[in-house]
């Protein structure tokens, strides 16, 4: 900080205006405030800043650019899919349209650094001007001269600029086979589970204490720490079941201070949430309309989580139907429900039936492929050919957990499965291809 260290009472309340900005990153942005110095001095040319996903990178760059009030162009490398609309962007931000309308149709590193050159002589910079670089890991597959001209951009345009490299991998992956500038490396570890609370802790609702947000958070990082590191996910969990957390409180059930009954209210509803981590396979207003169904309803559709709202393809849905009919419907009643012409039914039939238990409460029994694949020819409603598309959805849907093979994986000729889902979850799959599966079922005969 050698620039800054010059006006300590400034350096002072800089420090700790950062610190109430960045929290948990205080290390991290003093760091960045050394290598930059003052405002007018050169910075280094290149500064290479990885670290996992959520852990602040974009953050605090762009928090330091707009206190420093620093000039600085943000370019996406997910957007910016060309070299073109790289020099686009940067000679917009830096120099307006009249600059980025000097580039040709299809511009070289040669002409974007003659008009930049062009344009800085005309506008020297007082400060420095950065370059911010996100996803930098696509620059890897661009140009083969388009990443060490960033890392020595200073050098070419003879400008005061520095590029910044954001990634989410280390800097070894980058470098290339034909050597290049090596960058100043800034590493941005993750959070730990105490800065995860303290951070979150941040966002707590006006309505509530510290305190109870603050519990509130612990409970919530107690479940999904183990499985979800990721600080804009965590976010959104805690933001979508914190209504749900303060429903006891607000009916004047429990206080504040009732910790244990809050946890008891909140945990299905948490352990539930924590099978779509990530996922997003439904809105968060339609996860609130759920939860309102779930308590509205009752018997058999009470309780339905949210994958019972998983969307497969067409005639994955016939496979899961005719894999649940043959692990509940016993092989001797497969003519009964998909011949047409079965002949007569013995009445010990229906007698062995009554003396049984039901199928349902013994649970799914193992069967073939070859009887999975002759009732699902019989239920779906249009000629397939048995295809290797079809065969692999059976593989899709055991990745899913929806069936399980029973027998060996190296047992080719003769593989067994057992359907995994429940009567509601089938029933709601059926309904979505106009499929009565009870007509079908033996135990509702």
């Amino acid at each position: 900080m050698a620039g800054l260290l010059q006006q300590p009472g400034y350096e002072e309340e800089r420090l700790q205006r950062m610190s109430e900005l960045l929290p948990c990153r205080e290390i991290q942005a003093g760091m960045l405030l050394s290598i930059m110095g003052q405002p007018e001095q050169y910075c280094y040319p290149s500064l290479f800043i990885f670290g996992h996903r959520s852990s602040g990178k974009s953050y605090v760059i762009d928090v330091l650019l707009k206190e420093l009030e620093l000039p600085h162009a943000s370019v996406s490398c997910v957007e910016c899919v060309s070299a073109t609309l790289l020099f686009e962007k940067v000679l917009l931000s830096f120099f307006g349209v009249d600059a980025a309308s000097l580039l040709p149709r299809s511009p070289s590193l040669s002409d974007f650094v003659r008009i930049y050159k062009q344009h800085s002589s005309q506008f020297p910079a007082k400060q420095t001007r950065y370059i911010i670089m996100e996803k930098a890991e696509l620059l890897r597959d661009a140009e083969a001269n388009l990443l060490p001209a960033l890392l020595r951009l200073q050098e070419l345009v003879e400008d005061n600029v520095t590029v910044i490299l954001l990634s989410e991998i280390v800097w070894d992956t980058f470098r290339p086979n034909t050597g290049c500038f090596e960058p100043l490396l800034l590493h941005f570890p993750d959070y730990s589970k105490g800065e995860l609370q303290q951070v979150l802790s941040r966002d707590r609702h006006p309505s509530y204490s510290a305190e109870f947000y603050s519990s509130y958070i612990n409970i919530l990082l107690g479940v999904f720490y183990s499985v979800c590191r990721d600080l804009r996910e965590l976010r959104h969990l805690a933001a979508l079941n914190f209504p749900k957390f303060c429903e006891p409180l607000e009916a004047g059930k429990v206080k504040e201070t009732d910790t244990h009954k809050l946890w008891k209210n909140i945990e299905p509803h948490l352990k539930k949430a924590m099978q779509t981590v990530y996922l997003r396979e439904v809105s968060s207003l339609q996860w609130e309309h759920m939860q309102q169904m779930e308590e509205q309803e009752t018997g058999a559709l009470r309780g339905l989580s949210a994958h019972t709202h998983v969307e497969l393809p067409y005639y994955s849905k016939f496979l899961l139907i005719a894999a649940y009919l043959a692990s509940y419907n016993p092989a001797r009643t497969d003519k009964r429900f998909f011949l047409k012409h079965h002949g007569k039914i013995r009445k010990t039939n229906f007698l062995k039936k009554n003396e049984k238990t039901s199928n349902h409460l013994l649970g799914p029994k193992p069967f073939p492929l070859d009887r999975l694949l002759a009732i699902f020819y019989s239920v779906v409603d249009s000629r397939v050919a048995p295809t290797a598309s079809i065969f692999s959805q059976i593989s899709s849907l055991v990745t899913l957990q929806l069936l399980v093979q029973v027998s060996h994986s190296d047992q080719l000729d003769a593989p067994k499965y057992k359907c995994a889902v429940s009567l509601d979850f089938i029933s709601a799959i059926s309904r979505t291809v106009n499929f009565d599966i009870v007509k079908y079922l033996y135990d509702f005969l």
